[in-house]
């Protein structure tokens, strides 16, 4: 199911903002539009080519709330994101009717926003838990390490028929973990859910039948899981891990850079 088909760029940003800076904007800029003709979207590319901002930007235009979050949560502990939402307008398709935009690293920030509502309603008479605690799963998630928190969330939150935005998921999950999230991602999917991922991780973009956009210095290209830098990357290291470290490790005399093919 796609809820989300395209974000628009309805108006110019000011010339002297430093969002043009990135590769990602300028590319928005000259485009004025980024489909999603997938139900399951990726990001990747090197940091510094705007995967992020562009994604909060999306998932703020969207409703949702800066730091992550449903489209209920108003927190805000720093107020750190970009102004390039005030530029875009989400074309939607249909409504989604549940919705959860993730980021790594205010995932923290989103559980302690959690607790801190829970306690507001913790005198409510004949239960032992609030029910936003049992949407969650039932425990704490501060009471759970990262990994084991952030597939709580999707597990027990992620309710389906659902717009999903996740911002390096990856980053607290092992590799196992990872293959675990696939799963759910899967299930949510053939649940009617969409989602836009943006991550690192070779294991999760091999999602079958994902969109995939390459971000790099020259802007945004849709390619195949084999022709995205991290599997290329990931399969030659895996092929000759010994090679890559006696480069890395200043051997050069007795290894060619194996950084290219």
């Amino acid at each position: 199911m796609i809820y989300l088909n395209k974000i628009l760029l309805h108006r110019p940003l000011p010339e002297e903002s430093y969002l043009h800076t990135l590769p990602a904007v300028r590319w928005l800029s000259q485009t004025g539009a980024l489909t999603f003709p997938a139900p399951v979207t990726f990001f990747v590319g090197e940091n510094g080519t705007g995967k992020s901002t562009l994604l909060e930007a999306i998932a703020v235009a969207c409703g949702f709330n800066a730091e992550g979050g449903s489209k209920n949560f108003s927190f805000s502990t720093f107020r750190s994101h970009s102004p390039l939402h005030e530029s875009l307008t989400p074309s939607r398709l249909r409504r989604e009717r549940d919705g959860f935009f993730l980021r790594a690293e205010s995932f923290y920030n989103v559980a302690t926003n959690i607790e801190e509502m829970d306690r507001e309603i913790a005198d409510v008479p004949y239960i032992s838990a609030s029910p936003l605690v049992y949407s969650y799963g039932g425990v704490s998630l501060h009471g759970q390490s990262h990994g084991e928190s952030f597939l709580s969330l999707v597990q027990n939150r992620f309710g389906g028929q659902g717009l999903y935005l996740l911002d390096e998921p990856e980053s607290a999950l092992s590799p196992t973990r990872q293959l675990a999230l696939l799963a759910e991602i899967h299930r949510l999917v053939q649940a009617d859910s969409q989602f836009l991922i943006a991550t690192h991780s070779p294991i999760l973009m091999a999602y079958p039948g994902a969109h995939i956009w390459q971000f790099s210095e020259t802007g945004l290209e849709a390619v195949s899981y084999e022709e995205t830098e991290h599997y290329q990357l990931t399969r030659r290291f895996l092929e000759n891990p010994q090679r890559y470290l006696a480069y890395l490790f200043q051997e050069k005399e007795e290894s060619s850079c194996p950084f290219v093919n």
